[in-house]
């Protein structure tokens, strides 16, 4: 993919979506257990798991996943997320609705939010519920990593919208990527040459996901975006300031990096690095209070580890009910490593464990 993308050829994400998607893309197989069907929610593609009705149910509880990726890859038709969706419709008997949203580089944001948002909707909608048997009060809304920002993005903007009669009861993000502010937070700075997801290979996610140009690359790393001297950032300074909003044990002996001089330009170039429907972390605390209770986990050796600790502490502040889930043995994407040959004991633990959140509180 790198000769490729380094050739020209092609853009390397298409490249590497393909051969996902040719290896690995299933068709909708149901069994006993659940009937798994392909859908179009108000334009947007969707896989939805049903569950039998149980005997004594009148109504079935549903989580809406959006998968992760980067933005730019994997499927909601992959085995990985295929297999975590079945799981948890098993698991806890409901319907689970899960998000194809299109993909860098066919899209960029806001393309992402916006069909996360209308399929969101659409199965929100009291009809569209009652067509599934699904209970209006019963419903949540989930994702890891880019899913994960994806969810709380859609969470935020749902709580915005004084119409909708129907809004989710639960949130829950794994390892959720919130924020674009600071790429040296504790976790940035520990985890940065941490296979999976090192700290150069996310900032590219984000600058695929503004369509912005990798010479911007080493001007993140050093936070030059969000100097001092960026009128821009000013305003959202103290909506991220890792000191206050992260506990000693995570700050260790890690030190801030912010520059009295950076480059305004970046922020010119890719303004949606301030926007709070891609940055969820720098949302106002009014929208915070707003949020439903909320379920976020978090691995040590992973980037992105302080980002679902600060959103978990913003939301705890303004008042919201939160579970942080953190495992100090487990890395970015685990979860979903739970088929041979990628069968991890971290995979199925935090599956378990998210599971077990989502049925004791859904």
């Amino acid at each position: 993919c790198h000769l490729v993308h380094y050739l020209r050829l092609s853009h390397h994400l298409i490249v590497l979506n393909y051969l996902i998607g040719t290896f690995d893309k299933l068709k909708s197989v149901s069994s006993e257990h659940v009937t798994i069907t392909d859908a179009v929610f108000d334009g947007v593609e969707v896989r939805v798991f049903e569950p039998p009705a149980k005997q004594d149910e009148t109504l079935k509880r549903a989580v809406v996943y959006i998968h992760g990726g980067g933005w730019a890859l994997a499927s909601a038709r992959t085995s990985l997320y295929n297999n975590l969706c079945r799981i948890m419709a098993e698991s806890l008997s409901a319907v689970v609705v899960s998000v194809e949203y299109r993909l860098v580089p066919e899209v960029c944001f806001p393309e992402q939010f916006h069909d996360a948002l209308r399929a969101t909707k659409h199965f929100l909608h009291p009809d569209v519920l009652a067509e599934y048997s699904v209970d209006p009060s019963r419903v949540a809304v989930s994702g890891d990593s880019a899913g994960g920002n994806l969810a709380a993005a859609v969470c935020q903007q749902l709580s915005k919208e004084e119409h909708m009669t129907v809004r989710p009861k639960l949130q829950a993000l794994i390892y959720p990527v919130l924020q674009a502010f600071d790429f040296n937070t504790p976790s940035y700075q520990q985890n940065m040459n941490m296979p999976v997801l090192p700290r150069y290979v996310m900032i590219n996610y984000w600058i695929d996901y503004f369509n912005g140009n990798y010479d911007l690359a080493h001007s993140l790393v050093i936070n030059n975006h969000t100097a001092l001297d960026v009128s821009q950032a000013l305003s959202f300074r103290g909506r991220l300031n890792w000191t206050s909003l992260l506990p000693s044990s995570f700050k260790k002996d890690y030190k801030p990096v912010i520059q009295t001089t950076g480059t305004a330009e970046i922020v010119q170039k890719l303004p949606a690095l301030l926007d709070v429907r891609a940055v969820p972390l720098l949302a106002e605390n009014d929208i915070l209070q707003r949020q439903p209770k909320t379920y976020i986990l978090t691995c040590e050796n992973d980037v992105l580890r302080d980002d679902g600790v600060m959103y978990a502490k913003r939301l705890e502040n303004a008042g919201v009910e939160v579970t942080l889930d953190h495992f100090d043995d487990c890395f970015h994407g685990c979860m979903i490593f739970t088929i041979w040959p990628t069968d991890f004991s971290a995979g199925v633990q935090t599956r378990n464990s998210y599971i077990k959140w989502l049925d004791e509180n859904l």
